[in-house]
């Protein structure tokens, strides 16, 4: 296929083309360093996490894409578009949400959008459509999925067994730990897959992108970039269970471990590519973008304004930021009581166990022990006043127990109704394991009185409290009992205490927010 030649651009053309271009990359930059904190805080995390280490690539390729079609772009007439900083007020107004709740994957995701949406700005609709991959790429360079880290391990176990039993082999499950004759397993954050799906999509995208023409082309191999690592990461933790066992465990451990799943990862990747190698399009010559008639050069002085306009409208959300810390309340202590025993409870002063939650930074603590009719349950109570960075409610820094603990272990969690018509309506159950010792937990968050266990929707309600100017107080409510094997009878114990004690409880939060 020939493609048709385009006249040449003339000099202004170009010399405007090229003004353009330098005032977009310079407010692009200034964009960034309004947003200094959130872009350093995206950096930080490339260079901590192996995770997302392939953040540092992202930026460099996509400025690479822009380059390889800047000839098609130069085709094409600019024109800045003030609708535009509608979408960038948006952005700014999402960062503020987010920054308010704390959402730290929230900041980034709206600073890397506004990129986009500068570029929208400045060169109009149809510079930034043509431009739409490439500036889309950007988002893989925000550090976000390890909400999903939960659920693929959930996925990986369950698979990991099923492909134990159908080989013959027997397996007692509990959450994501297994036993089978020759020892002990467990699927951990790093045997999610996590690593190898985003290792994957940012690939799969790439490559589809690049070899194909068609969308729908392009739509199906980005899918099979994910579906594909999920189920290999299945298989991986299914192939590596069983050369430790036929191995009597003494290969697939510790470094192998790692080294088996990044080769069959590899692998993997190699056969996906080669198979959708069949389909490939990159070898038939793309087609050439129409001129839009004589390329119209707009003077530099309304680029600037526009640059300018763009940059005050996105600083809208990191000044109202600013003037909303200056105007917080300063944190202070805040001291909770035990809440009164009630309806047969009787309050114990030695711990039944040596677990406690861990919630980082709350203004105030407390921890109790109750018992009745030889039943004992915990309650633990974590009060957020003034909720700030390091100091906050929701965060994947608090939780029941650590990853990999010495002692104890996670074997489930749950959403759950306690029971009809009861308050709270929803609690989330967790299961913990230590050699001596069996817990059943259940907890929930309240804000304003409202009771959840929702993350997300707390998270929103926490920053509409904040943007709003009005208090963010916030409380974590744990409640816990030993179990043996009957697993319904420790709920019906945590139930009756959540009836019996919620007044109580409810009458020692109400004095701590006074203090």
């Amino acid at each position: 296929m020939s493609a048709t030649l385009q006249p040449p651009l003339s000099t202004p053309a170009v010399r405007g083309w090229l003004a353009a271009s330098l005032i977009t990359a310079v407010t692009v930059v200034l964009l960034l360093l309004i947003f200094f904190s959130t872009a350093a805080s995206t950096v930080a995390i490339w260079d901590r996490s192996e995770t997302f280490a392939h953040g540092f690539l992202i930026f460099p390729i996509s400025i690479w894409l822009i380059w390889r079609r800047r000839d098609a772009l130069a085709q094409l007439s600019y024109q800045p578009d003030w609708r535009g900083l509608g979408l960038l007020l948006l952005l700014s107004a999402g960062w503020l949400f987010a920054h308010s709740g704390g959402v730290l994957v929230g900041e980034q995701l709206m600073l890397v959008a506004m990129i986009p949406a500068a570029v929208w700005t400045l060169l109009g609709l149809r510079v930034v459509s043509a431009m739409a991959f490439p500036l889309g790429f950007l988002l893989l360079a925000v550090p976000m999925g390890e909400a999903l880290i939960p659920h693929m391990m959930t996925f990986t176990a369950n698979f990991t067994v099923k492909a134990l039993q159908l080989t013959g082999i027997p397996v007692y499950q509990e959450g994501t730990f297994f036993t089978i004759p020759s020892g002990e397993w467990s699927v951990v954050e790093g045997c999610s897959g996590l690593r190898y799906l985003i290792a994957s999509f940012t690939l799969g995208v790439l490559y589809a992108y690049l070899t194909y023409r068609s969308l729908t082309r392009r739509i199906i191999f980005s899918l099979a970039a994910i579906v594909v690592p999920v189920l290999a990461n299945g298989m991986r933790a299914y192939m590596i269970v069983m050369i430790a066992d036929l191995s009597d465990m003494k290969l697939a451990l510790g470094v192998d471990h790692l080294i088996y799943g990044w080769v069959w990862f590899g692998v993997v990747m190699l056969a996906m590519f080669w198979i959708g190698g069949y389909w490939r399009q990159d070898q038939d010559e793309a087609a050439p973008v129409p001129r839009t008639g004589i390329i119209a050069v707009v003077g530099v002085a309304k680029l600037l304004l526009t640059a300018l306009l763009a940059l005050l409208v996105v600083l809208t959300g990191p000044a109202y930021a600013a003037w909303l810390a200056a105007h917080s309340a300063a944190p202070t202590p805040v001291q909770i009581a035990s809440p009164a025993a009630a309806n047969g409870w009787v309050a114990e002063t030695a711990p039944f166990t040596d677990w406690q939650p861990h919630y980082v930074g709350p203004d105030g603590q407390h921890a109790a022990y109750y018992s009745k009719n030889g039943q004992h349950v915990m309650l633990y109570l974590a009060y957020y006043r003034t909720q700030r960075q390091d100091s906050e409610l929701i965060t994947s820094q608090n939780y029941m127990i650590m990853q990999k603990h010495p002692r104890w272990s996670n074997i489930g969690e749950a959403v759950l109704d306690p029971a009809l018509g009861m308050t709270p309506a929803q609690v989330i159950q967790t299961r913990l394991r230590a050699p001596d010792q069996k817990l059943l937990v259940l907890r929930w968050d309240q804000l304003d009185g409202r009771d959840l266990t929702n993350d997300y929707l707390a998270k929103l309600l926490l920053a509409r409290d904040k943007v709003l100017g009005k208090r963010d107080d916030g409380t974590a409510i744990v409640i816990a009992t030993p179990y043996t094997d009957d697993l319904e009878a420790a709920k019906l114990v945590l139930r009756a205490f959540i009836h019996d004690m919620r007044d109580s409880i409810a009458t020692s939060l109400g004095e701590a927010a006074q203090r």
